[in-house]
């Protein structure tokens, strides 16, 4: 085997992870963001407390949105 090819398969899989965290970090930081300044007035884990599906069903969602952010991450 080659170690050309290992060092420079080791350096980008290096690349790639950093990468992920980083798009992970960005995720969760919009994740936040989007919560402070669309979800003023609402607690979302108080109304799944209450039993508000429509409100698990919108965290569900924001949860999807940065995994998707993270799998595109990793696909690079």
């Amino acid at each position: 085997m080659d170690w050309n090819f290992v060092r420079a398969s080791s350096v980008m899989l290096v690349v790639n992870l950093l990468y992920a965290v980083i798009a992970l970090f960005v995720g969760v930081l919009a994740l936040r963001l989007m919560d402070r300044l669309v979800l003023k007035k609402m607690d979302l884990e108080e109304e799944i407390k209450n039993g508000n599906v429509a409100a698990a069903i919108f965290a569900a969602t924001l949860v999807l949105f940065v995994a998707v952010i993270i799998g595109l991450a990793l696909a690079k």
